[in-house]
């Protein structure tokens, strides 16, 4: 079965066209600065197997345009069409709970819900309509980030709000990054030789953007650092993670109540870029060095950061009880040694006990960066959130 899995990013398309079960990739590529024009021109980036990557620049105003030019590349190939679509979506909302087919109701609701993640949502069902126009006669199936976390238990996703305004505005959490901890969480189970419902981890997607931990009890998510949206958490690239609610009551009296205003701050200006004040990548905080003003200021950058993750991973290791391991992905997590071994040092009352020359050369991925004699493995996986999707999407082929 060909599977065609599109990731909607705010300005890009990311496909892959994988043959199921094999897992095989037939085509595969991204668009990317689809909308209005900026520094550099849109293309579409085509990678091939044994090939270099192609660059493209082709005018893409919006994500249906950007669908036409993936479409053009498949018909390219021979054999290269799909048999189903699958679609990632951010949040799916209090109703769409699990990776379901897509008809006009569900779409319906998942337009409903589109506010929830007003950056990702949005140009993903833009991109679910474009296709139903274009294949009107394929089937099409959304897998949402959110339908990891459905296992989240009633007492964990509860926010200590008076319950019927909590019910009458859906406020929960709903936690996200499911699909990638998802697939990182089963990879590390099969790595270890653990059987998944026994597996007992916390996952670390760090990416260069978002990030959240994962805490897993038999293979399944009972918490997340992200809550009713992804601001909830971590320190991350530009949202400020966990805040006092008092600080936001305080913003919204200073911009004379514009919502949006203190909603760009929390999501766009804060974060990495709010601390160090020139870049939102947590990698140029810690790689600065010398005398200068801006290296103290990225020293407190480094630390803050380091410290809410820690925090979090302390915490749930405590929640999951008795870990098999902890794994590190996503941009961050794969590739900054300096990350997993300031969260892991000082963490032997856990059974954690990193080996510093593995980690330095993690390469290639996957690796177990722990000592021999550590109780808990310490992992840095590459994490693969397409392949992920495509087997959610032939599953639910295969039960209908």
């Amino acid at each position: 079965m060909n599977i065609l899995v599109f990731n909607c990013g705010s300005s890009s398309l990311k496909y892959r066209l994988i043959a199921m079960p094999g897992e095989k990739q037939l085509s595969g590529g991204e668009a990317q600065r689809i909308g209005p024009p900026t520094a550099k021109p849109s293309c579409l980036v085509l990678q091939r197997d044994q090939q270099p990557p192609e660059t493209r620049q082709i005018p893409m105003r919006d994500h249906a345009e950007a669908l036409e030019q993936v479409v053009r590349v498949l018909r390219e190939s021979a054999g290269a069409m799909p048999e189903v679509i699958g679609h990632r979506l951010v949040n799916g909302g209090p109703t769409v709970t699990d990776h379901s087919w897509i008809n006009d109701s569900v779409l319906a609701e998942l337009i409903a819900c589109q506010d929830l993640a007003p950056i990702h949502n949005p140009p993903a069902i833009a991109t679910i309509q474009a296709c139903r126009e274009m294949f009107p006669g394929l089937r099409q199936v959304v897998v949402s980030d959110t339908a990891y976390h459905r296992t989240i238990p009633l007492h964990a996703r509860t926010y200590a709000l008076p319950q019927a305004v909590s019910r009458r505005m859906g406020i929960r959490k709903y936690g996200y990054h499911g699909i990638s901890h998802q697939y990182v969480v089963t990879e590390t189970a099969r790595l270890m030789g653990v059987p998944l419902d026994r597996f007992h981890a916390v996952s670390c997607h760090l990416g260069s953007g978002g990030a959240s931990l994962c805490a897993v009890v038999n293979g399944r998510s009972v918490d997340n650092t992200m809550g009713y949206s992804p601001l909830q958490g971590l320190v991350m690239s530009t949202r400020c993670g966990d805040l006092d609610p008092g600080i936001t009551l305080r913003l919204l009296a200073d911009t004379l109540g514009d919502r949006s205003a203190v909603e760009s701050r929390l999501n766009h200006k804060s974060g990495v870029l709010g601390l160090s004040g020139r870049s939102a990548d947590i990698r140029d905080a810690i790689e600065s060095a010398g005398g200068d003003p801006q290296s103290g200021r990225d020293h407190l950058t480094a630390q803050v950061y380091l410290w809410r993750l820690k925090k979090y991973l302390g915490a749930y290791l405590a929640l999951v009880g008795r870990a098999d391991a902890v794994i590190f992905t996503d941009t961050i997590g794969e590739t900054v040694p300096h990350v997993r071994e300031a969260v892991c040092s000082g963490m032997d009352p856990f059974g954690i006990a990193l080996d510093p020359q593995r980690n330095a050369s993690a390469h290639p991925l996957p690796v177990d960066v722990a000592m021999p004699q550590s109780p808990v493995r310490v992992w840095a996986v590459r994490t693969n959130e397409e392949i992920s999707i495509a087997r959610s999407v032939y599953q639910v082929s295969c039960e209908s």
